[in-house]
């Protein structure tokens, strides 16, 4: 029995160091993980590149099987030759710059905060940072809507492109409604799938209030404030009219403040006509002037491939643990309430 105490004794001991030794491991592997990706990591992908390669997989698909090994034997010739070439040239102290213009891809793809705009001025900021006067940046966008705050700051993100006097495309495939559309609107040009859902230029808002619901339990709640419209609705208390009343003005003063940017942005539209709340679909919004054509951005981008190097611009932050749990979380709270929105706004299929 004390053979089988001292050696349970032993084992615990073994447990214990070798725990304690993957702990401080993983402790000096998150410091230095947490230095590296401080300022998080740009990558770029080149799209035109990967077009190719998939026309070329698919065209050689079409061929025989002896056609097929010709084929892969003089591309491996070729690739032999051409970084024989590029190793040349880099001894040399060449370098070799495309002689066409590049289309920067950039996509947004927006919650209710608009969180994604701390990856977007970084993007933007990239972009900046190398962009040439015949270079152009597309940005597919998809997004609902959400906060005022959070997508007036990734509408003011875009609107750097618009300064620097660089063409900015923005593609919508599925959904650019509210704040969406906001950001949507700074564009030189708006293309949208015909289906997609475009506009509700409009601000919405609503407090549920448990006030009669405590007040039969005889629970009172205290709100003290300084300043007359400190709070105009509660939760907990009981709403006055005037609350009600300065609510709604909030609500109307964002609502024209909203109008305005979208008019400043599209002077042509006839703002008063659309800017109602409601959405419309691609092709209807084109007819009101929302948007400028009618299109996928699959079959945009194929066709600016044509005289550009098309080059994706994304950029990402290593997220701790806890932030991976609650952004999961959080992302799932915001489809929940984006399909809570399309059952209540748009008729099913």
């Amino acid at each position: 029995m004390d053979l089988i105490a001292n050696y349970g004794l032993f084992l615990a001991k073994i447990v214990t160091v070798v725990a304690a030794i993957g702990i401080l491991v993983t402790i000096i592997v998150n410091v230095a993980g947490r230095k590296r990706h401080q300022r998080g990591e740009l990558r770029l992908t080149n799209l035109s590149e990967q077009y190719q390669e998939m026309q070329e997989e698919m065209q050689v698909a079409r061929l025989d099987g002896h056609q097929q090994k010709l084929w892969h034997k003089t591309q491996k010739k070729k690739h032999k030759l051409e970084a024989k070439q590029a190793k040349a040239r880099a001894k040399r102290g060449e370098t070799v710059i495309s002689d066409k213009p590049t289309l920067y891809v950039l996509d947004f793809k927006g919650s209710m905060d608009a969180h994604e705009v701390t990856s977007l001025r970084e993007e933007i900021t990239a972009v900046l940072a190398v962009v040439k006067p015949e270079d152009e940046v597309l940005l597919r966008l998809e997004s609902p809507g959400g906060v005022v705050h959070g997508y007036g700051l990734a509408a003011s993100q875009l609107q750097r492109l618009r300064e620097s006097k660089v063409r900015l495309t923005v593609a919508v495939d599925k959904v650019a409604a509210s704040g969406g559309y906001m950001m949507a609107c700074v564009a030189d040009k708006i293309v949208a799938a015909p289906f997609s859902i475009i506009g509700s230029i409009g601000v919405v808002a609503q407090v549920p209030n448990f006030h009669r619901l405590l007040k039969r339990n005889d629970i009172d709640v205290e709100l003290h404030t300084a300043g007359q419209y400190k709070r105009t609705l509660t939760l907990f208390g009981e709403n006055t009219e005037q609350g009600r009343e300065k609510f709604r003005e909030d609500l109307n003063e964002t609502h024209l403040l909203f109008k305005q940017f979208v008019h400043d942005m599209r002077p042509s539209l006839d703002i008063d006509s659309v800017a109602t709340g409601e959405h419309w679909y691609g092709t209807q919004a084109l007819e009101k002037g929302l948007i400028d054509a009618v299109s996928t951005s699959d079959d945009l981008l194929i066709g600016l491939m044509k005289n550009h190097d098309v080059i994706n611009v994304h950029y990402t932050r290593r997220k701790k643990m806890m932030d991976r749990f609650t952004g999961s979380a959080a992302n799932s709270l915001d489809n929940l309430l984006l399909r809570w929105w399309q059952r209540g706004e748009k008729p099913l299929l």
